[in-house]
């Protein structure tokens, strides 16, 4: 501050992230973006939080803070699905945990308005985005106010938040008081009274919803499809004496241009130096050689955020844009020329899904892929496969992976088979992940998902593509347990698939409860609150660690779990000796056979053969 003559800041952002000038980071891209335009931002990364002074390092701001817990919330940041503490934290320097607080922006939030009463503050990020209503909290096992609300910020930037930042910096610059900036999109506000906004929607109060589940599910339903900046409605949320917590419409879409230019910010890519000597930031070590293309999805997946944060419009970078990153990127010295993904929250996404979107908005009752591909959707990889002979061709560049995933469905509604041929042949490091979640069709259903039958179908155009490619390459699959609709017949009828595999997935994911997505509120309701209907959810910790056991039946230290599945699932057919059967009878209930292979507590374990006669 005093190398560049500012006796105060405009701004402080205070992260729970280390700081990285990176254009993955969120937090990057707001503070360049809000100094590219003259304002003065100083950036306090994971500041202390059991001490008031640590809030206080470069004072109080002329125009207010700035306050995110970083790229991932704090809470699945800090907690497996288990609700155990996680050892490690990518986002901290040399990865590990204890530099933020848990809650990170309900505890800075509060920091700052002991230290500073009046100075105005805005959460922003991941964390906030998703807790701006009223959402169960997983980690509570309860229904939770908005956090606007138990934090005492004044407003929250959800979303992307580009637009809505810029525009509050703007209205705070103009001597409007924070109180009075209650009109922008992409903001959630609190109040006394709805006289300022247009037509708002109710949404059930707070205390309607803390009473009643089947009444959170309703506000859930509302607001899961009041996610589209065209047409999307104000949406007030009563806290009876404390007044409304009003959400406006999300901000518009950003154009190529605007994407372009966000991009075009003078990152210098790197972490800051002085974590140097703590090992580095791991988080930035998966990014660093990647290519943001796109923002937004249209799969809509109910486990997943995006509609809530980013929305189903998809927008994205020009060719030149990314062509010039990648440039820039073949020139660092420890670039081995291998740019390590291009893509997006769905990597062959390039366009909106279908031509009316950018004028009328996405429907609000409608899925674009699901439960078939609509038949408005534009299926098209070519722009995107020209991006991929691009980078290739770049000197310095010996190979361009595709590495954030790829959507089986929309591929296969294809009718051109050249990228899923140029994929196999160009963009796959022997593997590639793809995520069919699930094998039950009904649970697949509540995902969101396809149809089993067409994971299949691409499974099979993928090894054709791999064999007219001449190499050997896999398809590993991810898979969701306990997701809300699976019973224990359906956690075994996808370790009857797994078994049929020939090979053990070693990711397999828990289902998360992450706040404010279609499977969260299933899961606290039992309520699917698009449709109403009644959805069984296996809730008790235990049933969770049986459906997950399932998955990995060949741990020995699964067997008992295993075996207690099969029981309730009335399945103890599949224990035994045949080649369907999942686990081996117990040794000491004197069911004894000989056989070969060896022995693991109790269990006689036969291994399996791969395809090249290797061990699995």
């Amino acid at each position: 501050m005093e190398g560049r003559g500012w006796d105060r800041p405009d701004f402080v952002y205070v992260s729970g992230d280390a700081y990285v000038d990176h254009s993955s980071f969120g937090a990057a891209i707001i503070t360049r973006l809000l100094e590219h335009f003259g304002f003065r931002v100083c950036f306090l990364a994971q500041p202390d939080y059991r001490d008031e002074s640590g809030i206080r390092e470069f004072g109080e701001p002329r125009l207010g803070f700035l306050v995110s817990a970083g790229n991932m919330d704090s809470m699945v940041n800090h907690y497996t699905v288990a609700k155990k503490r996680r050892k490690a934290d990518a986002y901290s320097p040399g990865g590990k945990s204890g530099f933020r607080p848990d809650r990170a922006c309900l505890v800075y939030s509060r920091l700052i308005r002991k230290a500073y009463p009046k100075a105005p503050i805005i959460l922003g990020g991941i964390e906030a985005s998703l807790r701006r209503l009223a959402h169960y909290d997983y980690w509570e096992d309860r229904l939770r106010r908005s956090l606007l609300i138990d934090s005492g910020a004044d407003m929250i930037s959800y979303g992307m938040g580009e637009k809505s930042i810029l525009a509050i910096a703007q209205a705070l610059e103009a001597g409007i008081p924070i109180s009075e900036i209650t009109f922008i999109p992409g903001t959630v506000v609190r109040t006394r009274d709805l006289y300022r906004f247009f037509e708002p929607v109710l949404l059930p109060s707070f205390e309607e919803m803390r009473k009643d589940k089947g009444r959170y599910a309703d506000s859930f339903g509302r607001q899961y499809v009041n996610t589209d900046p065209f047409t999307a409605s104000v949406l007030a949320e009563s806290y009876g004496s404390q007044g409304y917590v009003v959400q406006n419409p999300p901000s518009m879409p950003l154009s190529m241009q605007e994407m372009d230019d966000i991009y075009a910010l003078p990152f210098t890519g790197r972490a800051h130096p002085s974590y140097d000597a703590f090992g580095g930031i791991p988080a930035l070590e998966e990014v660093r050689f990647s290519l943001t293309s796109n923002r937004g999805c249209f799969g809509g997946c109910s486990f997943c955020a995006l509609t809530f944060h980013e929305g189903r419009i998809v927008q994205c970078r020009s060719h030149d844009s990314i062509l010039t990153e990648a440039r820039r990127m073949t020139q660092a010295a420890d670039f081995k020329g291998y740019i390590h993904d291009v893509g997006g929250p769905t990597a062959d996404f390039r366009h909106p899904s279908c031509e009316k979107q950018l004028k009328k908005g996405v429907c609000a009752n409608r899925q674009c892929l699901f439960p078939q591909p609509c038949p408005n959707l534009k299926v098209d990889h070519q722009d995107y496969l020209a991006l991929l002979r691009k980078l290739r061709a770049l000197d310095g560049v010996k190979k361009v992976f595709v590495r954030s995933g790829i959507r089986y469905d929309y591929c296969m509604a294809d009718p051109d088979p050249a990228f899923l041929r140029e994929l196999a042949a160009f963009h796959v490091s022997g593997q590639l992940r793809v995520a069919p979640e699930h094998v039950s069709d009904k649970v697949l259903a509540l995902m969101g998902k396809p149809s089993f039958a067409v994971y299949r179908s691409f499974l099979t155009a993928f090894e054709k593509a791999t064999a007219l490619a001449g190499k050997k390459q896999y398809a590993v699959p991810y898979f969701i347990s306990s997701h809300p609709g699976s019973t224990m017949k359906d956690a075994v009828k996808l370790a009857e698939y797994i078994h049929t595999m020939g090979y053990q997935p070693e990711q397999v994911q828990d289902f998360y409860p992450t706040p404010s997505t279609l499977s969260t509120c299933m899961y606290y309701t039992g309520i699917h609150p698009l449709t109403k209907e009644k959805v069984y959810v296996a809730r008790d910790p235990h049933q969770k660690q049986i459906q997950r056991a399932l998955l990995q039946y060949r741990r020995p230290e699964n067997r008992a779990l295993v075996l207690e599945g099969l029981k309730q699932a009335g399945r103890m057919d599949l224990v035994g000796f045949g080649p369907s059967c999942l686990i081996r009878p117990d040794q000491q209930e004197g069911n004894k056979k000989p056989g070969r292979g060896k022995r693991e507590g109790g269990t006689l374990h036969q291994p399996r053969m791969g395809k090249k006669g290797r061990k699995r």
